[in-house]
């Protein structure tokens, strides 16, 4: 694996809104460089181990809903410490016994140089089994979002894309999204920063809880 020193410096402190390291490495599909995929939303994610249960049913999910994360020009690729043969194994055994094949990249990544950089794991770490982090990035490069679950607990693919879904809505109109909003429900406008629109506003909320019409 190629590891650009200048770019592959250990973090344990990526925030929303760094620019996400870049880094190339081996994967599934080839050789892949986290700064091509600039121009469009890409959502990386980490994964403690092949041939786990938990992974093994976020896979199967993710590769079922894949046309779902295309339409909204969001590209996936996975992350684990496992080799890439090991890696081809349990694709060809996701295929054989559920019938969906996984098609997105997966990196290997076997000395952590990666999760490193990104604050998966601490530089202490020798292994990656307590790693299930997700980092969405939009078409600049910069980190927008990030969650992260414990090595027993799957994600879920439907909350993937309602972030995914809100991170895309918020910047086409300048708006905020509110708590469980779902595509195509309405936003928010951003409070006033003005005084005096404050004091004429028509009630003691609509300053700063308003709600905007128009949206996709």
């Amino acid at each position: 694996m190629n590891q650009p020193s200048s770019t592959l410096l250990p973090s344990a402190s990526l925030r929303i809104g760094d620019l996400a390291p870049d880094f190339e490495a081996r994967s599934t599909v080839g050789p892949v460089q986290l700064s091509a995929y600039r121009g469009r939303w890409l959502i990386l994610f980490s994964h403690p181990a092949d041939f786990t249960p938990v992974c093994t049913t976020e896979f199967v999910a993710l590769a079922s809903e894949a046309a779902a994360f295309d339409t909204r020009d969001c590209a996936l690729m996975a992350l684990s410490v496992d080799s890439l043969f090991s890696h081809f194994a349990w694709l060809r055994m996701i295929r054989d016994r559920f019938g969906i094949e996984v098609r997105f990249p997966i990196v290997e990544d076997p000395t952590l140089v990666i999760g490193r950089a990104f604050g998966m794991v601490s530089a202490q770490d020798n292994d990656s089994a307590t790693v299930r982090t997700t980092f969405f990035i939009d078409p600049g490069g910069v980190i927008r979002a990030m969650t992260c679950y414990p090595a027993n607990l799957g994600r879920s693919v439907p909350e993937m894309l309602r972030i995914l879904d809100g991170l895309q809505a918020i910047d086409a109109h300048g708006a905020l999204a509110p708590a469980n909003w779902q595509q195509g429900e309405p936003l928010l406008m951003a409070p006033t920063h003005d005084l005096d629109e404050v004091f004429a506003a028509s009630d003691a909320t609509s300053w700063f809880l308003r709600g905007m019409g128009g949206q996709d």
